[in-house]
């Protein structure tokens, strides 16, 4: 087992971030995994035991991103692990809502800034002082194509992608010199709980992907994994990834 070789993957317990814990295991990461739902962490373990024979070390913590005394407490409770992290995969997000901004939910857009945003900001400053002392390490941010492209409804969660992407520039300017990667990955459609938590209505949110080919998480999973495999003198600063049948933003192709 190499202790030195840690992966710390927040929204671990679904879609994007379980199939990236599934990738990275196979790189031989030992993994740090997170989110809210302590029996997914349950089962993402016993998963990922059972798949690769205990070669790999599991640590779980259940907390809310977007709680800032939360988030404190996690990094304070795995101080030891975080001085061997060599990833990190800020992967929590969410979207809430498809109202135009005249008709939206403050508590919605809380929702959103707290978890996109503030709970990435509070996760990375966090690892960031780990890794600068050892001269080595990788963020990768999930972005979206929302944080490139608006579309009516979705003008507050675009903004926080925007600001994942800006935070991404901005974060891989202020590291130059000290061997610290970073990299954002904007997917388009990926076939997740997604929708769901966005319109809380399963007929609905499978509606979003119907008689279309969506992305899946492993296709996220596997390009996060290349991203982080490069040798370490290569850094992919950016991917912009759509499925086939999405030609943008809000054009999508379906079979009839």
């Amino acid at each position: 087992m190499n202790v030195s070789k840690w992966a710390l993957i927040t929204g671990a317990t679904s879609g994007i971030g379980w199939a990236t814990a599934d990738a990275l295991a196979a790189y031989g990461y030992n993994l740090l995994i997170t989110g809210r739902r302590s029996s997914r962490l349950d089962a993402l373990e016993g998963h990922l035991h059972a798949k690769y024979q205990h070669k790999i070390a599991i640590k779980k913590a259940s907390f809310d991103i977007s709680d800032r005394y939360q988030t404190s407490e996690f990094l304070k409770a795995h101080y030891a692990e975080l001085d061997h992290l060599a990833v990190l995969v800020n992967n929590a997000g969410l979207a809430k809502g498809t109202e135009k901004m005249q008709e939206g939910s403050l508590e919605d857009w809380d929702a959103m800034i707290d978890t996109n945003i503030i709970g990435l900001l509070a996760m990375t400053r966090g690892v960031l002082p780990h890794m600068i002392k050892k001269k080595s390490g990788h963020i990768v941010n999930i972005g979206s194509v929302a944080g490139r492209w608006i579309y009516q409804g979705g003008g507050v969660y675009c903004a926080t992608k925007f600001a994942v992407r800006a935070l991404s520039e901005g974060l891989r300017m202020d590291l130059m010199g000290t061997n610290i990667r970073v990299t954002n990955i904007e997917p388009g459609m990926v076939n997740t709980e997604f929708s769901l938590v966005r319109l809380g209505d399963q007929k609905k949110a499978d509606s979003v992907y119907a008689n279309m080919n969506p992305l899946k998480p492993e296709d996220i999973a596997e390009t996060i994994a290349w991203c982080v495999a490069r040798p370490q003198h290569v850094n992919i600063q950016e991917l912009v990834i759509y499925p086939t049948d999405q030609a943008h933003v809000g054009m999508v192709h379906r079979e009839i």
